[in-house]
C-alpha cells in the first residue's frame, strides 16, 4: 500500500497588519479585552485575492518539495472565501502553477477544511489513483467581517498555507483521521445573508456573521477532543507518543482547554493565533509550516491536529512527518507590493458597515 508523505510545505501571509489598538479605533474595544478573551494580538489583511494567496503558498510548497507544477495530479483548495464560485478558484490556482491537466477542486468545510482536504487527497494517493497532489488552504476572512460588530471584527485574518503530498512506500503522512459534522446545531455558527438562498436583486449589506460563543466553545472542545481520542485509538497510539499538537487557531482558550483535556505539555503545542487571528481553513496549514520553521516538528515526528468550524464540521488527524524538515529549494516570488496599511485597506468596508449600522 502507498502512503501520502508530506514532502513540501509553504505559507503566504499578506504584509498589511491590524493590531488590537488599531481595531479599537473602529469598534468599542481594547487590547486587554481582545487578548484575554481570544489570545489575538494582530491579524493580517490581504490586498490580493484568495487565488493569489493560494498560488504563492502552493509555489513555495512545490519548491520545498523540489517538484514543478506540471508533475501534479491534483490541486485541492480548502476555502470558504473563494475568489470565484464558478469557475472554482482551484482551477485558477492550477493554471497559475502550470499544473496542466491536473484535477482542480475547491472544498468548503470552513475551519475544518484543511484536514478534510488532506484526507481526501491522501485517500486518492493511497488508492493508487494519483501520485502527487498539493493541498492548499487559503482564506480572505476579512472580506466577511462586519466592521460595525465587535465580536466578528476582532477575530479574523487572511492567509494561506499548503503542503505537497507524494506517494511513498514509507508509512508517513496522514495515517489516521476522523471527520464529521454536527449539522443539527449548524445555526450557532453561520453567515445568514450569503448564498443562492438570498434574493440577488435585493441588497443585503455587510455579511451577517452569526455565532454563539459559549455554545461554540463547548462543542469545539468536546468535538475536537473526542475526535482526537478516536484517532489515537485508530493509530494505536498513546498521548505520550504525540510530539506536537497543531490545533485550529480560533481562540486561545479553546486551544488551552483541548491541551488540558489531552494532557499535552505547553512545549508540544503550536500556537500562533496571537499573530494572525482566525484564518479559518488556513490556520492549521500555516501553523504546520511555522512548526517546522521553529523546530517544533522534527524528522519522523508524530503530529496530532484538530479543527472545528461552521456547519458544525469537525476533524482530527494523526500525521507522521517524513524524514526531511528542510526545503529542497526556495520560491523567490513575493506578493505584489502593498502601499496601504491594514486600516487603509479596510477603510471603505468600515465606512459601509458603519453607515448600514447607523441606518438600522
Amino acid at each position: 500500500m502507498k502512503y501520502a508523505q508530506i514532502t513540501g510545505w509553504g505559507k503566504c501571509l499578506p504584509p498589511a497588519n491590524i493590531n488590537n489598538d488599531e481595531i479599537s479605533t473602529i469598534v468599542e474595544t481594547n487590547d486587554e479585552w481582545i487578548t484575554t478573551r481570544t489570545g489575538i494580538k494582530n491579524r493580517r489583511v490581504s490586498h490580493v485575492s484568495t487565488a493569489e494567496l493560494a498560488t504563492l503558498a502552493a509555489k513555495r510548497a512545490l519548491a520545498c518539495a523540489g517538484i514543478e507544477g506540471k508533475e501534479l495530479d491534483l490541486v485541492l483548495l480548502a476555502t470558504c472565501t473563494p475568489s470565484t464560485m464558478v469557475a472554482n478558484t482551484a482551477s485558477l490556482v492550477q493554471k497559475n502553477l502550470g499544473a496542466v491537466g491536473a484535477a482542480a477542486c475547491d472544498t468548503n468545510a470552513a475551519c475544518s477544511g484543511f484536514l478534510y482536504a488532506l484526507q481526501l487527497a491522501t485517500a486518492q494517493i493511497r488508492a493508487g489513483l494519483i501520485k502527487k497532489a498539493v493541498v492548499i488552504a487559503a482564506e480572505r476572512m476579512t472580506w466577511y467581517v462586519n466592521w460595525a460588530k465587535r465580536d466578528s471584527a476582532v477575530l479574523f485574518g487572511d492567509g494561506a498555507g499548503a503542503v505537497v503530498l507524494e506517494a511513498s512506500d514509507t508509512p508517513s503522512g496522514l495515517l489516521a483521521s476522523k471527520i464529521g459534522c454536527d449539522s443539527e446545531d449548524r445555526n450557532i455558527l453561520h453567515i445568514a445573508n450569503y448564498g443562492t438562498d438570498q434574493d440577488k436583486y435585493i441588497a443585503t449589506g455587510p455579511s451577517d456573521l452569526l455565532f454563539e460563543g459559549r455554545e461554540i466553545f463547548k462543542r469545539a472542545v468536546k468535538g475536537m477532543s473526542e475526535a482526537c481520542d478516536d484517532v489515537l485509538s485508530q493509530a494505536n497510539l498513546q498521548l505520550d507518543d504525540i510530539n506536537v499538537l497543531v490545533p485550529h487557531q480560533a481562540n486561545l482558550r479553546i486551544i488551552q482547554a483541548i491541551q488540558q483535556r489531552l494532557q499535552i505539555a505547553d512545549d508540544k503545542v503550536m500556537v500562533n493565533i496571537d499573530q494572525y487571528g482566525n484564518t479559518s481553513a488556513a490556520t492549521i496549514a500555516i501553523a504546520l509550516c511555522e512548526a517546522v520553521e521553529k523546530g517544533l516538528i522534527t524528522p519522523n515526528a508524530n503530529i496530532m491536529s484538530a479543527a472545528f468550524g461552521a456547519g458544525l464540521t469537525w476533524a482530527a488527524s494523526y500525521i507522521k512527518w517524513g524524514p526531511r524538515v528542510t526545503p529542497l529549494a526556495e520560491c523567490l516570488e513575493e506578493l505584489p507590493s502593498c502601499e496601504k496599511t491594514g486600516l487603509e485597506l479596510i477603510a471603505p468596508a468600515v465606512a459601509a458597515c458603519q453607515l448600514v449600522n447607523t441606518q438600522d
